[in-house]
């Protein structure tokens, strides 16, 4: 497989930093080739202004129309374009991150915000019926994606009775809101608890179950999220009467 893996974690000594390098290196001695884009050390550009797309700065800047003008036109800059073609040439992407304040840094929202642009990651439609294609379908429709996330607290505080919520529903809008949308399968994700003070046995277990789900990167079974062309969701994107009656939230859109 062809292996992206987005590390978005500034500072490279830490448990974050070392589960980037072993999960390479275990990737590449099976035979996997593995390109990587640490967003800290690339000191990616987070923010969307007019020079992603050579808009002129005086008129108003409409992102949606002026980024899929530029990315039509292939106009689009060229750090945008560079990491386009290495989801291109993706066949799973590993997002790897610190999660603070119950999501990614800043640094890999950016990076999500200025790649998937309109006609890439959004507006993407199929030619011969116009229906958009996402939730299952999309630009990058078979790719797979995994999470793989270092947090702080204990494991049991992000549990189904949790005071920080269930962690199926705080990575929702990353598993269903971009990998699903743009078509990947999400991969359930590795949480890795405790991170702040992890010593060496704790982050050699670490890496050790790392390498373990990186070993089924090609045949673990994705999370299994309804498709938008399924036939479970109405014209107005809402979820059919008799699917999960009485009950609301993220897990209706799991089958």
């Amino acid at each position: 497989m062809n292996v992206l893996w987005i590390h978005a974690h500034p500072e490279p000594r830490s448990l974050g930093g070392m589960l980037a390098a072993e999960g390479r290196r275990a990737l590449v001695a099976s035979g996997h080739a593995v390109t990587v884009s640490d967003l800290y050390a690339m000191r990616w550009n987070p923010v969307v202004d007019a020079a992603d797309f050579g808009h002129d700065p005086a008129c108003r800047l409409h992102v949606g129309a002026a980024s899929r003008r530029a990315y039509d036109a292939g106009e689009l800059s060229a750090d945008i374009a560079a990491e386009q073609e290495k989801l291109r040439w993706a066949d799973a992407v590993v997002l790897q991150f610190p999660l603070w304040w119950l999501g990614p840094p800043a640094i890999l929202k950016g990076w999500l915000d200025r790649v998937l642009v309109h006609g890439f990651g959004f507006g993407v439609t199929d030619p011969a019926t116009g229906r958009v294609r996402r939730y299952g379908d999309g630009e990058l429709a078979g790719k797979r994606g995994l999470v793989v996330t270092t947090i702080g607290a204990r494991e049991s505080s992000f549990g189904p009775r949790g005071i920080h919520g269930h962690l199926d529903d705080v990575l929702f809008p990353l598993h269903h809101g971009v990998f699903w949308y743009t078509g990947m399968e999400a991969l359930p994700p590795l949480a890795v608890y405790g991170a702040d003070r992890a010593d060496e046995g704790a982050a050699g277990r670490a890496v050790a179950r790392l390498r373990d789900r990186l070993a089924g990167l090609a045949c673990d079974e994705p999370l299994p999220f309804r498709s938008e062309r399924g036939g479970d969701y109405d014209a107005d994107l809402v979820l059919r009467p008799g699917l999960g009656p009485g009950r609301s939230g993220p897990a209706l859109h799991y089958r």
